[in-house]
């Protein structure tokens, strides 16, 4: 079984999710005892953060204990970019009696790199390659000639090496996988014109590898980090993103999030399957007038992301918003700024002015303590020698 993304803590908003990846987990975990499978592997973002609060922190190791079925099957979670590699590698040895292995950090096929896990149904080979952060310096590739160079070339290279030596020592007794965090140019990131919840930084050029790192030689190839779920493009291999946990942010609403199900034979390709998951709030980004939006039926335990359209600003538009739609995220307010007359404001208050352009730009109104501070401001100039 195949997951990954679950970022175990992230907030949305004003709203806490732990209950929700809660209940999402332990459905994985139903899958995986209801499929009787050999091993799970999770291919990075275990946490949001690097250092996880520590409700997150019960959560998402809970959650790994439960995936092993008390022991009974061995899970494998490669560090992703919101993960910390030193909080893996910390925690490693004290859950490796329940069989899970937690890979921080890059390190050679010999020396942790690469685990051979024993199965009811046999041996296994499971190349690990956590994200790899630009500029790091990697070990065992410390010659200078190979390891300058673009990031997509030394992730390549990585996989490379990691794939000849999973094959050589597979033979034709044990099946080969890989388990990675990093992103493969062409694959879906965007989602309905809203931002992703991945780190710009780590969607950029530099971070993009090109097709050519799958290593067509193995059975199957774990992927994290986007949360799509989608094939990863280009590959010769069955590879597969398996996708987030849940729907992380309106980017991914309407997304039907999954777990991967893998069957795989010495020395053949897999066989994949996928099995949606229903656990979690969803999430809808709806536009058009209050009249609309407010009268509209089924929305009510969504979150929610509205668009109001309006002829200008609209105090109170939060407060009624909220009033309405317990779940809501976000509201604002759109229309023609360029129609709004500015000679309008000239007879208001400088504090009215500035909570008119609050609430345009924000949507909802300014908070006492902000218009407060504001207040003292405009006093400190109105009083300030010339």
């Amino acid at each position: 079984l195949h997951t990954s993304d679950w970022h175990v803590g992230k907030r949305l908003g004003r709203f806490e999710r732990i209950e929700e990846t809660r209940s999402a987990i332990e459905e994985v975990a139903a899958i995986a005892d209801d499929e009787a499978v050999d091993v799970v592997v999770h291919s990075g973002d275990l946490f949001d953060r690097p250092v996880p609060p520590m409700e997150a922190l019960r959560v998402g190791l809970a959650g790994l204990v439960r995936l092993t079925g008390g022991g009974a099957r061995p899970v494998v979670v490669v560090a992703g970019n919101h993960d910390s590699a030193d909080l893996f590698e910390a925690l490693a040895p004290f859950l490796a009696g329940w069989g899970i292995h937690l890979v921080g950090g890059i390190k050679a096929p010999e020396d942790g790199g690469v685990l051979r896990l024993e199965t009811g149904s046999g041996d296994a080979l499971v190349a690990c390659l956590p994200f790899l952060r630009e500029g790091r310096v990697v070990d065992f590739m410390a010659d200078t000639d190979r390891w300058y160079g673009q990031y997509a070339e030394r992730v390549r290279r990585l996989t490379e090496a990691y794939a000849e030596y999973v094959v050589a020592e597979a033979g034709t007794s044990a099946v080969s996988l890989l388990v990675a965090h990093f992103m493969v140019t062409g694959a879906r990131v965007g989602g309905h014109g809203a931002s992703r919840g991945e780190r710009e930084l780590h969607m950029g050029e530099a971070y993009a590898v090109g097709e050519g790192a799958i290593p067509p030689s193995l059975g199957y190839v774990a992927m994290g980090h986007i949360h799509a779920p989608q094939p990863v493009p280009g590959a010769n291999v069955p590879a597969e993103y398996a996708g987030s946990l849940l729907e992380l942010d309106f980017g991914e609403s309407g997304e039907e999030k999954r777990v991967v199900l893998v069957d795989v034979e010495p020395g053949k390709p897999a066989v994949v399957r996928s099995t949606p998951l229903s656990s979690g709030r969803r999430l809808m980004q709806v536009s058009g007038s209050w009249e609309s939006i407010s009268s509209r039926t089924g929305i009510a335990d969504l979150y929610l992301d509205l668009k109001v359209d309006t002829d200008g600003p609209e105090p109170g538009l939060d407060a009624l918003a909220r009033d309405r739609f317990p779940y809501l995220v976000k509201v604002a307010a759109v229309y023609d700024r360029d129609a709004i007359d500015e000679v309008s404001y000239s007879h208001l208050p400088w504090e009215d002015i500035y909570a008119a352009y609050y609430e345009r730009e924000r949507g909802q109104p300014a908070p006492d303590a902000l218009l407060a501070a504001f207040r003292e401001v405009e006093d400190e100039v109105s009083h300030a020698a010339p």
